[in-house]
């Protein structure tokens, strides 16, 4: 119903390097009006560096840093603001340090209750074949992604499964249909 729109929503807008995270978050966000962030732009400086290297980040690399943007969704969650995160989020390990923070790898620790109450987030994953995604790469000036680095995250994605909170969309539709179809999803789910 309607009364399910006014509740606090997060959006994690998830996919492989070209899949359109950014361009879709970012165009979801201000037809929302809603805060937009890239997780990009939280990696640490070694791991910037590394990248440019074009060495794929490992789960070490990656853990400090979903920590710092659970971080930044929990604090948004607490001032009930909306927000959209572009974030890769390949790994189904990956998405549970998103909703949970630090505890859900760290499992031996005392749960403090309330305390990390995990967040409820919509998971979007935009999907699609990995010729579709090399060529858009191959388009983007100054955006470098050697065609390795790309298969290495297809071998790394795990796509969302049940019982995760997440809907996957077509990458190979247009931006207006992809963000109408995040809406409907965010609005009567």
């Amino acid at each position: 119903g309607g009364a399910a729109g006014l509740a606090m929503v997060l959006v994690v807008v998830m996919g492989v390097s070209g899949s359109g995270k950014t361009t879709v978050g970012s165009r979801l966000a201000a037809k929302l009006g809603w805060k937009f962030y890239d997780a990009d732009d939280y990696h640490s400086p070694e791991n910037k560096k590394k990248m440019a290297e074009g060495v794929p980040l490992n789960d070490e690399d990656r853990i400090p840093w979903l920590c710092a943007l659970h971080d930044i969704l929990r604090r948004e969650d607490s001032c009930r603001q909306d927000a959209i995160l572009a974030c890769s989020a390949l790994k189904k390990m990956y998405r549970c340090v998103l909703v949970s923070g630090a505890s859900a790898i760290e499992s031996n620790q005392p749960e403090q209750p309330g305390e990390n109450a995990a967040l409820k987030i919509l998971f979007v994953h935009l999907d699609g074949p990995i010729d579709i995604i090399a060529g858009r790469l191959k388009k983007r000036r100054g955006h470098f992604m050697p065609s390795e680095l790309l298969k290495s995250q297809f071998d790394t994605l795990e796509p969302p499964s049940a019982p995760e909170n997440f809907i996957t969309v077509s990458l190979e539709k247009s931006l207006p249909e992809i963000v109408l179809e995040i809406q409907r999803a965010i609005f009567q789910g």
